[in-house]
């Protein structure tokens, strides 16, 4: 049985669906989404960066994976193409694999700065 989150991110009033059977692998395809929504361009995903959240639950938790995936995106310049993720308890722990923002060959799309969860099912 899948499970499936969707998020709506405030600045590009762009609503992205994360789907998987495990509740990792849908947070994945989540932030998958929003690197889609960010940028036109296919990421090959070279290097490693550990990323790390938690909130109280699996909604709030969401919240903060997506808001630590803009700020990673942000303060590093790096677009992401595959997470591997652990959740244990209210804890994610990831890996996101990417590469350094290159303008002349990702072709931006939108420049998202919060992500709210409307809804989860």
């Amino acid at each position: 049985m899948s499970q499936g989150w969707r998020h709506f991110s405030h600045t590009a009033d762009l609503g992205i669906c994360g789907w998987g059977d495990t509740v990792e692998a849908a947070f994945a395809e989540a932030a998958l989404g929003l690197m889609a929504a960010v940028t036109s361009s296919n990421v090959a995903p070279l290097q490693p960066v550990a990323i790390s959240c938690q909130s109280s639950g699996l909604d709030l938790l969401l919240v903060a994976w997506l808001n630590a995936v803009i700020y990673e995106m942000a303060s590093r310049q790096m677009l992401f193409g595959r997470f591997d993720i652990h959740i244990t308890g209210n804890t994610l722990s990831a890996t996101a694999w990417g590469e350094p923002v290159d303008r002349t060959k990702h072709e931006p799309i939108c420049e998202p700065k919060g992500a709210t969860l409307t809804e989860l099912r």
